[in-house]
């Protein structure tokens, strides 16, 4: 069992399936060869209206009851805006740009657990997935501070887990996004580069916590996801991707879930590019109460969805 499960790793890890030729997506009949040629090329897929509207108003109406303290938060991290920091006089939905680690919520786990989500997740994963990273995220209007943007950057550089092209992000649209509410802006054929080094941009106005990018890619041509309620794009976690400016009067909500192989192995950061991101959600989980390494805390953060985990 151990030497076949490794074998399947090292496979995972050292490039394309034998019998297709085809590396970041698995023998599954829900994506048609033309969609698995798309992603293999581009790094991710949009597929439209996958999501049922009921239960993204059902998990919009969680969240505005989180922002407005009538429920416990319960381990769900609920973060603020870094415009909003020396605002006064706000609070509620205006007051919060993001609930994350949300996998022990009753109602907004259950975007996790979508059986329609789960299919197409199983087609990068294979059967056993893990949720891993969740986040409800509620890009606020931006003030004039050009804030509201998400820099350029590699979901890869916050995972100590492998391997990579074993797990895959779930990023769903709650209502249209477009290039004026700062939807996301993705590097094509990106993913099939390397993790690269991660830092604060440099930004007049600050830049929210824990949002690191790349540096070099500013002036690269991206494409723009625009989504109706309910698309949802699934993309590898190299691809360089981030979000715009959200430049109108109202809110612009995503839900998003990273779902990894449960036969996943988490590895040492200690000496590469993830060593700082480590030491900074350590020290964030410090302030929390728990005393975590950052594996421990990525542990803590995920939930089997479909399948089994591996036996100890």
């Amino acid at each position: 069992m151990a030497d076949s499960r490794l074998k399947t790793i090292l496979g995972h890890i050292n490039g394309k399936d034998e019998a297709t030729g085809l590396r970041y997506t698995l023998d599954n009949p829900l994506l048609s060869l033309e969609q698995r040629k798309f992603y293999e090329k581009n790094g991710y897929i949009v597929i439209p209206k996958l999501v049922d509207e009921q239960l993204l108003d059902a998990c919009v109406e969680r969240f505005l009851a989180l922002c407005d303290r009538r429920l416990p938060w319960n381990g769900i991290t609920m973060m603020r805006d870094v415009s909003l920091a020396k605002m006064k006089n706000i609070s509620g939905e205006r007051l919060f740009n993001k609930a994350q680690d949300f996998v022990y919520d009753d109602v907004l786990f259950q975007y996790c657990l979508y059986p329609a989500i789960l299919d197409y997740v199983e087609c990068f994963t294979g059967p056993n997935i893990r949720a891993m990273h969740t986040m409800l995220i509620n890009k606020p209007p931006d003030p004039g501070t050009k804030t509201s943007r998400h820099p350029l950057h590699q979901d890869l550089h916050y995972f100590p887990f492998r391997p990579a092209d074993r797990i895959v992000c779930s990023w769903t649209a709650m209502e249209r996004i477009n290039s004026e509410n700062g939807c996301l802006l993705v590097l094509p054929e990106s993913h099939k580069g390397v993790l690269q080094q991660h830092d604060y941009p440099n930004w007049e106005k600050g830049v929210n916590k824990a949002y690191h990018g790349v540096k070099g890619y500013d002036d690269h041509p991206v494409a723009e996801l625009h989504m109706e309620k309910g698309d949802t794009v699934f993309f590898h976690p190299i691809l360089i991707h981030g979000s715009g400016i959200n430049r109108t009067n109202g809110f612009r909500k995503a839900i998003s879930c990273h779902y990894s192989s449960a036969d996943m192995e988490y590895i040492d950061i200690k000496g590469t590019s993830q060593e700082g991101i480590a030491k900074e959600v350590e020290e964030m989980a410090k302030r929390r109460g728990m005393e975590l390494d950052f594996q421990s805390i990525w542990k803590f953060r995920s939930r089997l969805c479909r399948g089994q985990d591996p036996p100890n």
